[in-house]
């Protein structure tokens, strides 16, 4: 049972009170930037276009600022959280809300399949160091999920929306986007963090189109980029040590119509889709 933490003196923003309340200091190394500026949660709340029978994953909740707001607006809500010592504070904030699981562990870790009911929604506000394991893990686990609206780094949602050929381009863009449509949806102010963080951040908004990669695509897709100043097909043969390997990329890569000396970013999602259709063993 949670107890009423003091009521006296404390500030109204509920991040800010339970900080206060529950003695809580950011943890730099968890990359723990607590969102202190409600006014965000109702960006949030309309990027991920929830409705009442939606089932909300957040990984981080944090302080559970983000997990009451989308545990008022939705069916369920699963908050996981790593740091054991916030649970005070995530308790205090759930509490009230019977339709939500606090699951205490790691989001990279955790089974994610087993969460009950399935979510339909990946609304959170991300840890840097996992924020791009974290979402693709997601797309790959969680078929049931449609929709992904996360703050992450910049140049971290940069990538995830990049176009082929671009120098942002990589494992991540091609990868998320065989699966969604990604677009980044707008810039957040480092005001709205405790503590401020040193980088710039954005919403990133995923809305599946489609199956998530086969895990033979997606081990295709990082031999390719493994040595990005290779050819493609270099690379693969690099990352392998499978020589026929790289002779039947060029070839695949001549009946896509592409050189046969192009490199991984050339190609655009489906053609590596295509690539991966024509060079399986």
């Amino acid at each position: 049972m949670v107890s009423d933490p003091p009521s006296s003196d404390l500030p109204a923003q509920p991040s800010l009170r339970r900080m206060r309340a529950f003695d809580v200091r950011p943890k730099r190394d968890l990359g723990q930037n607590f969102l202190i500026d409600s006014n965000i949660l109702g960006v949030i709340e309309r990027a991920a276009e929830l409705a009442p029978d939606d089932v909300a994953l957040e990984i981080g909740g944090g302080l559970g600022v983000l997990s009451e707001h989308l545990a008022q607006r939705t069916a369920h809500t699963h908050v996981i959280e790593l740091d054991r010592s916030l649970e005070p504070a995530l308790r205090d904030a759930l509490a009230p809300h019977p339709n939500t699981t606090l699951h205490l562990g790691d989001a990279l870790h955790l089974d994610l399949a087993a969460l009950h009911p399935a979510p339909t929604k990946v609304v959170a506000n991300l840890p840097y160091g996992i924020a791009a394991t974290a979402i693709l893990r997601t797309v790959f686990e969680l078929p049931s999920v449609t929709r992904w609206v996360a703050m992450v780094q910049k140049e971290v949602g940069e990538r995830f929306a990049a176009q082929a050929g671009t120098s942002a381009y990589g494992v991540p863009s091609v990868l998320a986007q065989l699966a969604c449509d990604v677009r980044v949806h707008r810039s957040v102010a480092r005001t709205v963090f405790h503590p401020v963080p040193n980088v710039d951040s954005v919403l990133v908004v995923l809305e599946r189109t489609g199956d998530a990669p086969s895990p033979k695509l997606r081990s295709l897709v990082h031999g390719a980029f493994a040595h990005r100043r290779k050819t493609l097909a270099k690379s693969l043969q690099l990352h392998t040590g499978d020589k026929a390997l790289g002779e039947r990329a060029r070839a695949a890569l001549a009946e896509l119509g592409l050189p046969e000396d192009a490199r991984a970013e050339r190609l655009t999602p489906e053609q590596f889709r295509g690539l991966g259709a024509r060079i399986a063993p």
